[in-house]
């Protein structure tokens, strides 16, 4: 069983992906993703700040050079405020299930953007993947032509935009995490990457004076009990066992493991929130996995 440590490790944090993503969806649809953004952010710098005392013996990550900070705090600002902002807003329009979907356009566009900005290569399979992603998920999406020949959307065009925004967000942040970490610890890169996250959301909070809807949040038993919930599981546990699953094994077999989300979060969507799922959707989902799975064999 040693010999898999990584691989269960990879299944591991693609299991609690799927429950930070239930958990924060209902606590997005009752305070909203702003509050529940802000909130999980400092559960998790709480976390990081505890294990990262107990494994460094620092606090904060006040080894870092200045590049590591420059490059990971606009990582942060990218990958936290940007991309987990739409992706939570999409929770509350058109579902974490369908969002997590749209979300394995992640490493198509990271290969894109690694291949224009770090020279990384793109080959014909990777070119396939892309076509098989993007061809899973428009099954999903899409419905066939009515009467009047045309195509038309399954869920609301505004929360597909804004999960799509949280994937580009999610894959510039990898690019400029991978460029700014360097050899440096990756749970201090992810503290200095949730400081960044903090400050920008609450500049943000600032500005726009809602200040409220965090206290009203801290307030609400049940939305408090999902972000904890989502926060536990998602940039704690998800982050640490996902760096274990790299650790252990390839990081091929790793992201394709972990790409399974969109997969293992069909039933519980279900059973949660009583979602319809079509078989047309469930086959749009293999396929998709299927795109992912070309970029890493």
């Amino acid at each position: 069983m040693a010999q898999y440590y990584g691989e269960l490790a990879a299944l591991l944090t693609a299991f609690f992906w799927t429950i930070t993503s239930l958990a924060f969806e209902s606590a997005s649809k009752k305070v909203g993703s702003l509050a529940v953004n802000m909130i999980r952010l400092f559960l998790a710098f709480i976390f990081l700040t505890i294990y990262n005392y107990f494994s460094r013996g620092l606090l904060l990550p006040t080894d870092a050079g200045t590049h590591a900070w420059i490059w990971l705090g606009i990582s942060g600002l990218v990958g936290f405020v940007f991309g987990d902002y739409f992706l939570f807003r999409s929770y509350t329009i058109v579902s974490s299930r369908i969002a997590m979907l749209i979300m394995t356009l992640v490493p198509p566009i990271t290969a894109v953007i690694g291949y224009f900005l770090l020279s990384e290569t793109m080959t014909l399979q990777h070119i396939a993947g892309m076509g098989l992603t993007l061809g899973g998920i428009s099954l999903a999406i899409i419905s066939r032509p009515g009467k009047n020949g045309k195509m038309k959307l399954n869920y609301p065009l505004k929360g597909l935009l804004f999960a799509f925004g949280g994937a580009v967000g999610q894959a510039v942040g990898l690019v400029l995490s991978k460029y700014g970490m360097g050899s440096y610890d990756p749970f201090a890169a992810t503290q200095l990457r949730i400081i960044a996250g903090m400050v920008g959301f609450g500049v943000i909070i600032l500005m726009i004076r809602k200040t409220s809807l965090v206290t009203s949040a801290l307030k609400n038993s049940k939305a408090m009990r999902g972000i904890s919930i989502g926060s536990v599981f998602g940039p704690f546990l998800g982050v640490s066992f996902s760096l274990v699953a790299i650790k252990f094994t390839s990081t091929g077999i790793a992201s394709t493991l972990m790409a399974t989300v969109p997969i293992l979060i069909i039933a519980p969507a279900a059973l949660v929130f009583k979602e319809r799922i079509s078989l047309k959707e469930i086959i749009g989902a293999i396929i998709s996995f299927s795109g992912v799975v070309l970029f890493f064999v």
